[in-house]
């Protein structure tokens, strides 16, 4: 095989400052090679792929997820309500989850996210009722499959109802099996270094979910082996309520007191800081995943992203659940984060950096500094659109315009050299058969 150069796109988005105007060259062993800069040519031979009607991006990254979700989108029980009644309704209906039903879930979301340009996606499960005890072994192997990235989060809940807790007790797990698994999955999966597929990380549910000696225990055993630490925290009023209630803290005092305020961790949402938790979670480096489009479906509020920024917290994107997206798509949730952001601070926050939080943002997010932008070394995870249907007909800027304009679907989407969509498909996927199958799933998951 020869270099592969991506030549003279329409547009293109690196996440850095670097020239990539004639394009960008691809190893055989999946990396980038080169940047090829307005006008230049590679400095080796090659082969061309001509992306002269794309729009090039870094693979985007997805940080924040339940994939199982897929399977109780719009369901109308919860469709106007807000997280803690959302979550009460949908808890019994999650408790039937089944190893197929969630094979088929998982399949839905990865197809779906890839489909959108997202070349790696970090999913947070943790349901595991009886008979679901392999549920990350199921996602290890969809990823693998499906050719995308991962980081597969080993979630847990302890805290039942019956102890003040919000889950059902038959959704609810011993500390003693949450370990034994966590440890499992972190030898048997773990990949380290630069171009890693899958790896693990420990994520107790939420403080309304878990006892604060699980979450003290996962952050032991992630210093252990090395690996990261994931949460919900502060995604709405309700539960600062109920950790003054429960714990006799605010939040991020609550994360301190866990051993969680470190650059290890990264929490789903992050809305309600006030400046001097944000001042502190800068200083640890603690990361958060914006996630737009769940954050107005329940009416959570929104993150103060450019202030957290600003305080030094890596901010990356998330599409959150499909039961309150209700979508598995990374290109629409930037343009979320655009308009979500620009309500909160005005008109003058780019386009770009709402790229940047669904590519570098994210990567740094999850802890990964060889994917997220385009530069010579790093992995060849590539997106690609076609600014040419009706919707685009009259824009001028092609970077913009995915954005402004609502890409919806890539075009062709690589990882690590290699394609895994080519004309808007995703090769060797047969989509009329899934849809059938996981919608099936769908009804019999809620009729019970």
């Amino acid at each position: 095989m020869t270099p592969l150069w991506i030549k003279n796109p329409l547009g293109i988005f690196t996440a850095n400052d670097l020239d990539a105007g004639g394009g960008l060259v691809v190893s055989d062993s999946g990396t980038i090679l080169e940047l090829v800069p307005s006008g230049g040519q590679p400095t080796i031979p090659c082969s061309v792929f001509d992306a002269s009607a794309h729009v090039v991006l870094p693979g985007l990254i997805n940080t924040h997820h339940h994939f199982y979700q897929t399977l109780t989108r719009a369901w109308g029980p919860v469709a106007n309500a807000p997280l803690f009644p959302w979550l009460q309704n949908l808890y019994p209906v999650w408790a039937r989850l089944t190893p197929r039903s969630l094979e088929l879930a998982v399949q839905v979301a990865l197809a779906e996210l890839l489909l959108s340009g997202c070349t790696t996606a970090a999913d947070h499960h943790y349901l595991f009722p009886d008979g679901m005890e392999d549920a990350i072994d199921i996602e290890v192997a969809a990823v693998r499959s499906m050719g995308m990235r991962a980081t597969l989060t080993r979630g847990s809940m302890t805290l039942g109802e019956d102890d003040g807790g919000l889950p059902p007790r038959t959704t609810v797990q011993s500390p003693e099996a949450i370990l034994e698994d966590s440890e499992r999955l972190i030898r048997q999966y773990h990949e380290t270094g630069d171009g890693a597929v899958v790896q693990i990380a420990l994520a107790p549910c939420s403080p309304f979910s878990v006892t604060k000696e699980i979450m003290a225990e996962s952050a032991v055993m992630a210093e252990r082996y090395d690996v990261r630490l994931h949460t919900h925290l502060a995604e709405t009023i309700d539960e600062e309520d109920f950790c003054r209630s429960m714990f006799g803290l605010r939040t991020v005092d609550y994360l301190e007191s866990v051993g969680w305020l470190g650059n290890r961790t990264w929490l789903g949402h992050g809305i309600h800081f006030n400046d001097e938790e944000i001042a502190r979670l800068g200083a640890a480096g603690t990361a958060v995943a914006h996630c737009p489009t769940s954050n107005m479906r329940l009416a959570s509020g929104t993150a103060r992203v450019l202030e957290l920024e600003a305080a030094g917290v890596p901010v990356g994107l998330g599409v959150d659940g499909s039961a309150s997206n209700d979508a598995s798509n990374m290109i629409l949730e930037a343009r979320q984060a655009l308009y979500l952001q620009r309500l909160r601070y005005g008109a003058s926050v780019p386009v770009e950096r709402a790229l940047g939080w669904a590519t570098r943002g994210s990567a740094a997010v999850l802890g990964r500094s060889d994917i997220g932008q385009l530069a010579p070394g790093l992995q060849a995870d590539l997106a690609l659109f076609k600014p040419d249907e009706l919707r685009f007909s009259g824009s001028h800027d092609p970077v913009a315009a995915l954005l402004l304009c609502g890409a919806d679907r890539a075009d062709r989407v690589m990882v690590g050299g290699q394609w895994r969509v080519v004309d808007g498909a995703i090769p060797g996927l047969d989509v009329a058969g899934l849809i059938a199958e996981h919608s099936a799933a769908a009804r019999k998951l809620v009729a019970g």
